[in-house]
């Protein structure tokens, strides 16, 4: 597998991930999953031009770890959201009833 076929992985993967977060009008937890197929396809990235560089470094898993603690605030505040208002819809959602 060469760096240009995973980097072009990672840069299709963005592609995908950013249209399908445009397109999240009502639901959370859309945005929330488009979120995390862009921060993965970003890792993917990352992994593709350090291992093509010829060495991986500490940077992948550090930037693994903040994806990780994007998606658990992400999960608390859907979480939040469903018990205070029974859906995970924000079309109805009031801006300082949160």
């Amino acid at each position: 597998m060469s760096f240009f076929s995973v980097v072009g992985v990672g840069v299709i993967g963005v592609l995908v991930g950013g249209v399908c977060l445009m397109s999240q009008r009502k639901s959370l937890f859309g945005a929330l999953l488009s979120m995390e197929v862009f921060t993965l396809s970003v890792y993917i990235m990352i992994f593709g031009v350090f291992w093509g560089f010829g060495g991986l470094s500490n940077i992948c898993l550090i930037f693994l770890g903040f994806g990780v603690c994007e998606a658990a605030l992400g999960l608390s505040v859907l979480v939040s959201l469903v018990r205070s208002t029974g859906s995970d819809y924000v079309g109805g959602l009031v801006s300082g009833h949160f």
